[in-house]
């Protein structure tokens, strides 16, 4: 295997060059067991930092391949031990950063696809390899890593090695628990869109008019509609049970019944189906929110309220008995800041409208009832609770050992890995190009490279 390797990085160095009017054309730059790695791959991560943060000194180039290196490292363990990533997950994956993307560009397919000068399907196919790469290599490193623990006696050892002048000054935090209330939707509204999807279906079914247009048209969820409704390839397990239900019982070109789930009423055309996937359109008519209706859901939210502040009912009790936002419910109300995934937010970084709200809170204080939009766009109201508050204060291990203990298992972590990759690559078959020699960071690979 080491010859056909060896072989390969002498004909494709022959047949390409290393220069071509300037311009490197491409090259194998290392090889680690059976990983290669070429010059391109430095390039396009060179490339993303320039875009990402303007100019970037040459120098760059040395990171980025010692951190391809370890990412090949990762990979050919992960070979060796059979670690594996489902295809699910890759999809799964893929699908989340493409709808980011067409998120930022308002659902707009042509704008993606001319930015990208590839079809969304192409682009999927295209990085398909590579986010597989990435989830072995960092499944790997979990497994590596996922044993490593501190005591408390470590914690306090890792305090204190930091200069007291270099401790970290922390904002004032706190932990805030909700209790929240949906408008439920009138019985008028609710036969008008469902009186507006069986007209649409019919104009389908009987008088043949295009799906595509009349989902461009009519339907109620703007991402599809503009694209005439379609959903792109789905796998089971992507919709709500419902949907998923009735779009893998149509034959191609099949329209639906009409098909109620949380969001409204659809119908569904199964465009192609291959194997366990299918090509879906669908239409969506969405019940309208009246303004009478979020005023109940506002009496309602402020009766409950009534009942917490009036010592009735505890605040985490009326949550287990009333709040309608499931997420929050299952964890007593405790709102989860997305950027530590803890409870603690710095009151700097809560959403606006909780941020006026709470501002003149006490621990125990409850708000008045609070409109704010869900992910989805819908409106929805709540009851803030404020459960704990930490003034502004210099890092100390009173008040701050969850997140100082964090800090010294990721710097144990970090010791542990080098010291892995220091021993693992001692072992693992490796070629690096001489061209980086030059780079000081790169001395430890060169290390295990004979002469």
């Amino acid at each position: 295997m080491q010859k056909i390797i060896i072989t390969a990085i002498i004909a494709l160095s022959a047949l390409s060059g290393l220069y071509a009017q300037g311009e490197i054309l491409d090259r194998i730059i290392a090889v680690v067991d059976r990983e290669i790695i070429l010059q391109s791959d430095v390039e396009e991560q060179f490339r993303l930092l320039e875009a990402q943060q303007g100019n970037v000194p040459p120098e760059a180039r040395c990171l980025i391949a010692d951190q391809l290196l370890v990412k090949s490292l990762l990979l050919a363990q992960a070979e060796k031990d059979s670690v594996e990533v489902g295809e699910e997950e890759i999809d799964q994956q893929i699908n989340s950063r493409v709808d980011y993307i067409l998120s930022m560009m308002n659902g707009d397919i042509e704008q993606f696809e001319k930015y990208y000068e590839m079809s969304v399907l192409e682009l999927k196919e295209k990085y398909r390899r590579d986010m597989k790469a990435q989830l072995l290599s960092d499944r790997m490193q979990s497994m590596i890593v996922q044993e490593v623990t501190v005591t408390p006696s470590e914690v306090r050892e890792f305090f204190n090695t930091v200069p007291a002048d270099s401790l970290p000054y922390f904002s004032a935090e706190v932990e805030l628990s909700e209790l929240v209330v949906k408008p439920a939707i009138n019985d008028e509204e609710r036969q008008a869109a469902l009186d507006e999807i069986t007209e649409l279906r019919r104009k389908v079914v009987e008088d043949g008019e295009s799906f595509s247009k009349l989902a461009e048209s009519n339907s109620d969820d703007p991402g599809s509609a503009k694209q005439g409704g379609s959903l792109g390839w789905v796998k089971r397990g992507q919709m709500v049970p419902e949907f998923e239900a009735a779009l893998f019982k149509l034959k191609n070109k099949d329209i639906s019944p009409v098909v109620k789930t949380e969001f409204g009423y659809h119908i569904i055309q199964a465009v192609e189906r291959r194997g366990n996937t299918v090509f879906a359109r669908h239409i969506l008519a969405k019940p309208e929110i009246t303004f009478d209706d979020t005023q109940k859901a506002k009496e309602k939210l402020d009766s409950i309220r009534m009942l917490i502040v009036n010592d009735s009912m505890s605040f985490t009790r009326a949550v287990k008995i009333f709040s309608e936002d499931e997420e929050s419910k299952n964890n007593a109300g405790m709102l989860i800041n997305p950027q530590s995934g803890t409870t603690l937010y710095t009151v700097g970084d809560l959403p606006t409208e909780i941020y006026f709200a709470v501002d003149e809170m006490k621990v125990g204080d409850i708000s008045d009832p609070l409109e704010y939009y869900d992910a989805r766009g819908e409106v929805h109201y709540r009851i803030i609770n404020m459960r704990s508050y930490t003034e502004p204060h210099k890092a100390n291990l009173g008040d701050d050992y969850a997140k100082i203990q964090k800090a010294a298992v990721e710097q144990k972590k970090a010791a542990y890995m080098s010291d892995w990759i220091d021993k693992t690559a001692a072992k693992t078959y490796m070629i690096i190009s001489d061209d980086y020699r030059q780079c000081p960071n790169m001395s430890k690979w060169f290390e295990h490279i004979p002469q």
